[in-house]
């Protein structure tokens, strides 16, 4: 592992980067939004003209990658990087926030104190996946050792936790949560619902929900897999509050995922993980010039799509070690 001194300081060299495009960002809205509606569209089809729903299921794969995309998107907004204008980020941010079944305002606040937060042990629960340390795992109790293995079992991880979380963990707000976000919660549940009520008076409720809950549950699952793999990984990077650095919180404990382009352009560039954390306002489609104009960013090691199946073996953060481990 690199130490502190290792990691030239190139934030400043970032800063050209951050200036957001109104055109590329309208041509991404496009690009995603409307191939998101046809398949819809074709989905819809299928069922009332009584094809398999082998065939609405096939579909709705796709469809669950454009939602990930358009959850890119949506980050984007949340981190007021996509557009221009303070204004349209918000108002786009809210209408995504309604189509990935995700307040705009509530996510924000949980979101932006994961980039203050994350990798830094003495500050752990926003928008994290849950870590603990190998010598906290040791000292719980038997029960909440079985429950903290089941919540780290990927059938759990992303099969339940793509429908908990989106489905309804986001219906509902958290303890600590101001009014702003309570608000936010109730109005894109009410938007939410809103869809659902025009869906039953014009396709069938039954046709929506055989449509939404896989595209919901296929997204769900891509989204928790991306986030998982960004800051849980070989090596990565922890430390207490009174060690943290943010140069190599971003560098070490947030991983270069190096995707195939189709895979990239799916995932709305969000591969290019460390730099989004040196500079959150960086737009996703000004991270892959980043990468290859700036080259500090390049001496992050990546982290291959075959590298990354090893690392749901990862449970535990080893403090001797300073590095992720598996269960005891």
């Amino acid at each position: 592992m690199k130490d502190e001194s290792s990691w030239p300081d190139v934030r400043p060299a970032l800063g050209p980067y951050r200036v957001p495009s109104r055109g590329r960002a309208v041509w991404q809205l496009v690009n995603t939004l409307a191939p998101y509606a046809g398949l819809w569209y074709l989905m819809i089809l299928s069922i009332q003209q009584d094809y398999s729903y082998w065939w609405t299921l096939a579909l709705a794969v796709l469809a669950g990658a454009f939602l990930v995309r358009l959850f890119i998107l949506f980050h984007d907004c949340v981190h007021g990087s996509f557009l221009p204008s303070k204004q349209a980020n918000t108002w786009i941010g809210r209408l995504l926030g309604v189509l990935v079944f995700t307040s705009f305002d509530d996510w924000r606040l949980s979101h932006l104190r994961h980039h203050v937060s994350y990798a830094n042990l003495d500050t752990r629960g926003f928008g994290d996946i849950w870590t603990l340390t190998l010598r906290e795992y040791a000292r719980l109790p038997t029960h909440q050792r079985w429950f903290y293995r089941l919540y780290r079992n990927p059938l759990i991880l992303l099969g339940f936790g793509a429908i908990f979380n989106f489905l309804l963990r986001n219906r509902l707000p958290g303890r600590k949560v101001q009014h702003k976000q309570r608000i936010s919660i109730l109005l894109t549940n009410l938007a939410i619902l809103g869809v659902f009520l025009i869906a039953a008076l014009t396709i069938g409720w039954q046709t929506y929900l055989l449509i939404q809950l896989p595209v919901l549950w296929l997204a769900g699952m891509g989204g928790i897999w991306l986030f998982y793999v960004q800051h849980q990984f070989e090596g990565g990077y922890w430390a207490r509050k009174s060690e943290w650095n943010p140069l190599r919180a971003a560098m070490e404990g947030s991983s270069f995922y190096q995707l195939p382009g189709v895979l990239r352009w799916f995932s709305a560039n969000i591969g290019y993980h460390h730099i989004h954390h040196l500079n959150a306002r960086i737009p996703n489609y000004r991270l892959p010039e980043c990468y290859r104009e700036v080259p500090a960013m390049r001496a992050k090691e990546p982290l291959t799509l075959r590298q990354s199946l090893n690392t749901f073996r990862l449970k535990l953060w080893d403090e001797s070690q300073q590095k992720m481990v598996a269960f005891p």
